[in-house]
């Protein structure tokens, strides 16, 4: 299959979720000029994403993955970067010190624009429109002349994406992710929090290690690792002409690239084996992720590994688990035994956001209970199977949106009101992914505790 396959095979495929652009030149002649374009990452890049995540397969490493549902084009600016990548950060650093383990950062962000949709219509009083499938496509104000699929927006897409881009860099390497701000950061959230006194005696071993760190000579000033970071972006590959637009031939391995971001995912609406996603995902040599619901049965998932990394190449693939809190023990465990029985080298990733979806107050909201449930499911899970429960994928912003209930301030419906400002699904805020991640490490150091008892015992 792999000789038959070019960046533009998956044409011939049958697809899912595409938009209907009623001018088909202009749209082939924006796909022309994107063709023409930089490329937005370098394959360089994507190769040492990949070797980063075969170290998570093998369970030497955790990936953290997350942003926006969905950028938009009106909430794009350098604060709201910042911001987002700050809360990253501390995500990171309260991770890899839980974990004991270097934690992969990949954002959802710089090409997070196109979003899949359950009905291509939206309807308000007698008024049916198309639906809105992100600012890469269409407007979200609920207008006719709005929801017309616009190819000029690829074009403002790849803008946008090459500004974030640029920041991002320059946040990672000049500076900013220096380790002594992070954890300034985090000591003022632990500060703030209503949970402070649970979250402090791990605050408190960090700044210990930190202070012994500094006192055997190994500062920021010495060692860059401690200065800078590694950190990559991902979306859903959903919009296959803008993808094909951006795929390259990387000039030192003669292999194809996706160059709009460093790993991207094919979602649980568009995995069918024989149609464009996974034909268009199978001939590029990104890092891929691959989304499980719960309708994936473990001889589909078994053929789609097939499909995706017939080399069984340890990095290439990630599997991100979106059951929801209640569906989760049924359908993980089926699939970790069929991928463990069959040799596959995968990481394992828990989404806890898409299945955990209510509409409160009439907003569509994430109770955080939920969201901690299923991950608590998932590491149980994988410990009882013995396989590596390796990262999280969650929609997270850096501002203090009121979009999903629960948490330490402990959000209620009436307050979603207050600040709901996402284009599409509810997103935890700052405190709340942190919140998430002090919860998460505590539980992996029960683990690695748990272990050693066995291991001593």
């Amino acid at each position: 299959m792999a000789q038959t396959w070019t960046p533009n095979s998956w044409r011939q495929k049958p697809i899912q979720q595409v938009p209907d652009y009623p001018d088909l030149v202009a749209l082939e002649a924006v796909e022309g000029r994107l063709a023409k374009f930089p490329p937005l990452v370098f394959a360089g890049e994507a190769r040492r994403l990949k070797s980063a995540l075969a170290n998570v397969a093998e369970g030497r490493g955790f990936l953290l993955q997350g942003g926006d549902c969905a950028e938009s084009f009106a909430e794009h600016g350098a604060d709201t970067i910042r911001d987002f990548f700050r809360a990253f950060l501390q995500m990171a650093v309260v991770l890899t010190f839980g974990a004991q383990q270097p934690v992969v950062k990949v954002g959802r962000i710089a090409g997070q624009f196109a979003k899949p949709r359950s009905s291509g219509v939206e309807k308000q009083g007698d008024i049916t429109l198309p639906s809105y499938r992100g600012d890469i496509i269409n407007g979200i104000e609920f207008t006719e002349q709005a929801r017309v699929p616009n190819p000029e927006r690829q074009i403002m897409a790849y803008r946008q994406s090459a500004a974030t881009l640029n920041l991002l860099r320059a946040f990672a390497m000049g500076g900013y992710a220096n380790l002594e701000n992070v954890h300034q950061w985090m000591l003022g959230f632990v500060k703030d929090s209503p949970q402070a006194e649970r979250y402090r005696k791990l605050a408190d071993r960090i700044s210990e290690t930190m202070d012994f760190m500094k006192a055997i000579g190994i500062t920021s000033e010495n060692h860059p690792s401690l200065r800078e970071t590694d950190f990559f972006t991902s979306h859903e590959a959903l919009l296959l002409g803008y993808e094909q637009a951006l795929t390259r031939v990387d000039s030192t391995s003669g292999d194809w690239y996706a160059t709009s971001g460093h790993m991207i995912w094919i979602g649980d609406r568009t995995r069918q084996p024989d149609h464009a996603h996974i034909e268009y995902c199978r001939g590029i040599k990104n890092p891929l992720g691959l989304k499980c619901g719960p309708s994936l049965t473990a001889d589909g998932l078994l053929e789609l590994i097939d499909l995706l990394n017939p080399a069984n190449e340890a990095g290439r693939l990630t599997l991100i688990c979106r059951f929801g809190h209640d569906k989760v023990a049924e359908h993980l465990p089926r699939l970790i035994r069929a991928v463990e029985r069959e040799g596959k080298k995968v990481v394992w990733s828990c989404d806890p956001m898409h299945g955990n979806t209510i509409t409160l107050n009439n907003y569509k909201t994430r109770p955080f209970e939920r969201i901690l449930s299923e991950v608590e499911s998932f590491f149980q899970i994988h410990r009882a199977e013995g396989s590596h429960p390796g990262g999280i994928h969650i929609e997270m912003t850096g501002n203090d949106v009121t979009e999903c209930t629960g948490g330490a301030r402990a959000l209620s419906g009436d307050d979603l009101a207050d600040r709901y400002h996402t284009h599409c699904d509810p997103r935890l805020n700052a405190d709340q992914a942190l919140e998430l991640a002090f919860l998460l490490a505590e539980r992996m150091k029960g683990g690695r505790d748990e272990k050693k008892m066995v291991v001593n015992g």
